[in-house]
């Protein structure tokens, strides 16, 4: 990306692009924290019940909704274009949120808190909710970058196929009961289908 093509398509001067951004790369980081704006706006929307397991597999499947309206910026925002800001250095023996910007901090919040959720609930052994959120995390973004890559064209959903009873499985390794944990995932996905329904104007069935 050039600030020149960039200034071109928002009709500014190429200057403009510098006196409010400082060069490219702050632009694009600018981008990016707008994207994790807007998640967190996504996240912050969910219901909340009283079952863990029900809100943060929603919030799954609201992640992935998201990537899926948003792929470029989504691609952006962790750091896989070659301009991404959110790629960790290699090597690197710092904190996972060392260095991340107000507006990842904030999305990550939720995750973070759902997963303290279900540690204090009981839903699974005792546990570090840092590290369950890093085993859901690392679960979720792999299954979106293989979605937006189109590797599950061939399944008729893949939200439903794959990512619903992944989200299973992994509560099932922590320690959640399966009967329970499959419950709340289809739980899960009502309360998902009935927002979505509501955002489209149609009508819920009762």
């Amino acid at each position: 990306m050039k600030a020149r093509s960039v200034s071109s398509e928002a009709k500014l001067s190429t200057m403009g692009v510098y006196t409010h951004f400082g060069g490219v790369p702050e632009l694009l980081q600018a981008v990016a924290d707008e994207g994790f704006s807007r998640q967190a706006l996504v996240f912050g929307r969910l219901p909340l019940t009283d079952d863990p397991m029900v809100d943060l597999c929603a919030m799954a499947l609201a992640c992935h909704d998201f990537a899926r309206r948003n792929p470029h910026l989504y691609d952006l925002m962790f750091g896989l274009s070659i301009h991404g800001r959110y790629s960790p250095s290699r090597g690197t023996v710092e904190p996972i949120l060392s260095g991340q910007s107000a507006s990842f901090r904030t999305a990550y919040a939720f995750l973070l808190q759902g997963c303290a959720r279900l540690v204090n609930a009981k839903c699974v052994r005792k546990a570090d909710p840092d590290f369950i959120a890093l085993q859901f995390w690392s679960a979720l973004h792999g299954f979106i970058m293989l979605d937006l890559a189109g590797h599950f064209a061939h399944t008729a959903s893949p939200s439903a196929d794959v990512l619903v009873p992944m989200c299973v499985n992994l509560v099932v390794g922590l320690g959640a009961k399966r009967d329970k944990a499959e419950s709340s995932a289809v739980g899960a996905q009502a309360m998902w289908a009935a927002n979505q329904s509501s955002k489209n104007g149609k009508p819920r069935n009762k």
